[in-house]
C-alpha cells in the first residue's frame, strides 16, 4: 500500500524556473514561501510537497483535496464582489503546523497520520468548467497554503480568467518576491491571515513574522485587493499591546485595508484556551479603530456585535451593507461603489449591480441542482 507521500510524489511535476535556485551538487532552493528552504537530493522542503528528484525541483500537480461552494464573505473578502459565489479549491500540505489549524484535515495531511484526505485526479479545465457550471463569479485556492502550490494555482487561474472569473488566494501570507510576482498576473484577490504580531508566537506555528509582513506589503502595493483576517485567541495573540502594533501595522500600509478580527473556538491540538468572546472582538475592533483602520469586521459570532459585520461609510457613517454572517441582508452602494449619500469611494471591487446571492451557506459542487437565488433587497 503506498503512502500519502508516494502518491503525492505521481502527481508532481518541475517547478516554475522562476521559483527554484540551483545550488549545485544537486541541491536546490525553493522560493515558493518565505522558508527558502535549500533542499538536497531526495528530500522535501518544510512543507512536505515541493521535493527534489535528481536535482530537480518537482511540485504539487494534478489533483484537488477538495472542492466547495462558499458565499464570498466565508473566505472572508467582504470588500469584493459581495453575494459572489466563490469556488474554492485545496491541495495538501503547508509550510506552517498551527495547533488550532481549522483544515488541518488538508493542511496537515503528510505531517500528522490522522489528517487523510485523498487526492482527487482533475484537470484545469475541469475545475473551470465545475465552476462555471456552479454559478461561480470567483475561483479561490484556499484549504491548505496555496503559495506552495502556485504552479497548479496558475495552471487553473489561466483557463478560469479566459472563462471571465475572477481568482483569489486564501493564504497565510508567508511569501517571498518571487512567488508573488509569479502568482500576480493571474490573480485578483488575495487574503492573508496575519495571525500574531509577536515573532515567538511566529516560531510556535513553524514561521517567523518578517516574510509575511514583507508579503503585505508586496500584495498591497502590486495593486491585488488585499483584506487581512486576524483569529484572535484568548491568551495567545489577543493582548492590548500586541493587538496596538498589529492594527498599527495595517494602517500604517494603508487605512482602507479590511481588517477582519474573527472569534477563535477550540480546534485540533490547541484546546486548552477558551473560546473567544463577543466582548473581545468588541475591544480588539475599538484597538483597531483606534489605529485609524477604516474598515473592521467582526466574525464568526453572527449578530452578536451589533454593526460589527456592516460595511459603514466611514465619511457619513450609513450603513452601506448590511450582513448577517455571511447573508447579505442589504445592499445600497452605488454602481460605481459609492456612498448614496455623501458619494464617498468606498475602497474594493465592486459589481456594476448586486444581482443576489446564490448562497448564505457553504455547499459541495453538484451539477443538476437548483441553486435558491436570494433577491436583492
Amino acid at each position: 500500500m503506498p503512502t500519502l507521500s508516494e502518491i503525492l510524489n505521481q502527481r508532481a511535476r518541475e517547478a516554475d524556473p522562476s521559483l527554484v535556485e540551483d545550488l549545485g551538487k544537486n541541491r536546490v532552493r525553493c522560493f515558493s514561501c518565505g522558508h527558502q528552504c535549500p533542499i538536497p537530493e531526495g528530500q522535501a522542503g518544510v512543507c512536505k510537497v515541493r521535493f527534489n528528484r535528481g536535482g530537480k525541483l518537482y511540485v504539487p500537480w494534478g489533483y484537488t483535496a477538495g472542492m466547495q461552494c462558499d458565499p464570498i464573505e466565508k473566505k472572508p473578502f467582504f470588500h469584493a464582489y459581495p453575494g459572489a459565489l466563490a469556488y474554492s479549491f485545496g491541495m495538501l500540505g503547508c509550510d506552517l503546523h498551527c495547533a488550532y489549524c481549522q483544515n488541518w484535515v488538508t493542511s496537515q495531511a503528510i505531517r500528522d497520520p490522522n489528517a487523510i484526505s485523498p487526492p482527487l485526479e482533475v484537470t484545469p479545465e475541469a475545475l473551470v468548467r465545475d465552476a462555471l457550471d456552479q454559478g461561480a463569479k470567483v475561483l479561490v485556492s484556499t484549504y491548505n497554503e496555496p503559495l506552495i502550490t502556485s504552479e497548479w494555482a496558475v495552471a487553473i487561474f489561466k483557463e478560469a480568467k479566459a472563462a471571465g472569473l475572477m481568482t483569489g488566494f486564501v493564504s497565510n501570507g508567508n511569501g517571498t518576491p518571487q512567488v508573488l510576482e509569479y502568482i500576480r498576473p493571474w490573480l485578483d484577490l488575495y487574503k492573508v491571515d496575519l495571525k500574531s504580531f509577536d515573532d515567538r508566537h511566529y516560531h510556535e506555528l513553524g514561521g517567523r513574522i518578517g516574510p509575511i509582513l514583507d508579503s503585505i506589503r508586496h500584495i498591497h502595493s502590486t495593486g491585488l485587493w488585499l483584506e487581512i483576517v486576524t483569529l484572535l485567541i484568548p491568551g495567545f495573540n489577543d493582548s492590548s499591546d500586541e493587538l496596538c502594533k498589529l492594527t498599527e501595522f495595517v494602517a500604517s500600509v494603508s487605512p482602507d485595508i479590511p481588517w477582519h478580527v474573527t472569534a477563535f473556538h477550540a480546534d485540533y491540538k490547541m484546546n486548552d484556551q477558551r473560546d473567544t468572546t463577543a466582548e473581545d472582538l468588541q475591544r480588539a475592533a475599538e484597538i483597531g479603530r483606534q489605529a485609524g483602520l477604516r474598515y473592521i469586521y467582526t466574525g464568526n459570532l453572527p449578530g452578536m456585535i451589533d454593526g460589527g459585520e456592516n460595511t459603514c461609510c466611514p465619511q457619513c457613517r450609513e450603513t452601506l451593507i448590511r450582513r448577517y454572517g455571511y447573508f447579505i441582508e442589504d445592499y445600497r452602494l452605488t454602481r460605481e461603489g459609492r456612498c448614496p449619500g455623501c458619494s464617498y469611494q468606498i475602497p474594493g471591487r465592486w459589481a456594476r449591480e448586486f444581482d443576489g446571492q446564490i448562497t448564505s451557506r457553504p455547499f459541495l459542487p453538484h451539477r443538476r441542482s437548483r441553486l435558491f437565488t436570494i433577491s436583492s433587497r
